[in-house]
């Protein structure tokens, strides 16, 4: 990553990571307005990441999300749809500083996306003059090149069975920087869907952690609501990146608690 001292602009998120520094993140796949990304600058939060896995989501919107939250100082990390790398450079190039790749399985599709997310001759991203990261200076293409590669977080998502066996040879390919474990839908590949807490899905936590640890990357769990589970994991080795809400289920919640608060006030005061 590009770290504060060399770039006053971008957050370092690994470096908090790495020093067990908990980050609070939050989740878009609803909303389409930067007032959102500026609430959660005033509510703590430290970055955000746009779903465009499980949302409709436009790649415009998602970049004025992403130059937002660099703006306000925020890290801006995109879901990309599963193996769509097409999407990857157009993202990054509206200024998202990481991508997270789901459903990763084998070292060879992890290196795909590796490929996508890095100049060359790290990777194949398309060449561009200037980008939004570096606040549209023009600078030698070399020197560009190096500061955004560095500044691009890769993160490994962990969602199957396949993926599980798989994560230590993962782990191990140079330009990874995060295993995560997606709780949710490797549940439902291990055949306990809707019960991400199960101790089979826990112990796939713990090897995926290990094999992040064993090559000096980060691990992070995500879908896992057990306070007592988490805890027990980040004292494992996982990362506190801390899935603090995201839009769709915060709306709703906040909906439903106004509603009965409505109706509460109704019935108290009218019956």
């Amino acid at each position: 990553m590009i770290t504060t001292a060399s770039h006053p602009a971008l957050p370092d998120l690994l470096e908090h990571l790495y020093a067990a520094r908990p980050v609070l993140a939050l989740g878009i796949r609803a909303s389409r307005s930067p007032d959102l990304v500026r609430w959660a600058r005033a509510a703590g939060y430290d970055a955000i990441w746009v779903d465009l896995e499980h949302s409709g989501i436009s790649l415009d919107d998602t970049a004025q999300l992403c130059a937002t939250a660099l703006d306000l100082g925020m890290t801006p990390w995109v879901r990309v749809p599963e193996e769509d790398f097409g999407v990857i450079g157009r993202v990054l190039d509206g200024g998202a500083l990481g991508i997270i790749a789901p459903r990763v399985e084998t070292v060879a599709q992890a290196e795909r996306y590796l490929t996508a997310c890095r100049f060359a001759p790290r990777g194949q991203r398309s060449q561009i003059a200037t980008l939004v990261q570096v606040g549209f200076r023009r600078l030698p293409v070399k020197e560009m090149n190096t500061l955004v590669d560095d500044a691009v977080t890769v993160k490994m998502l962990i969602e199957s069975r396949l993926g599980v066996e798989n994560a230590d040879a993962i782990a191990a390919l140079p330009g990874v920087d995060i295993l995560a474990v997606g709780a949710n839908d490797l549940s439902a590949d291990l055949g306990h869907a809707g019960d991400p807490g199960h101790p089979e899905v826990i112990q796939a936590c713990h090897r995926v952690i290990e094999a992040a640890l064993a090559h000096g990357k980060l691990a992070v769990i995500g879908g896992l609501a057990d306070p007592a589970q988490l805890a027990q994991l980040h004292r494992a080795g996982a990362a506190p990146y801390l899935f603090a809400g995201i839009d769709t289920d915060l709306f709703l919640t906040a909906l439903q608690q106004r509603a009965q608060q409505s109706l509460d006030v109704y019935q108290a005061h009218s019956l």
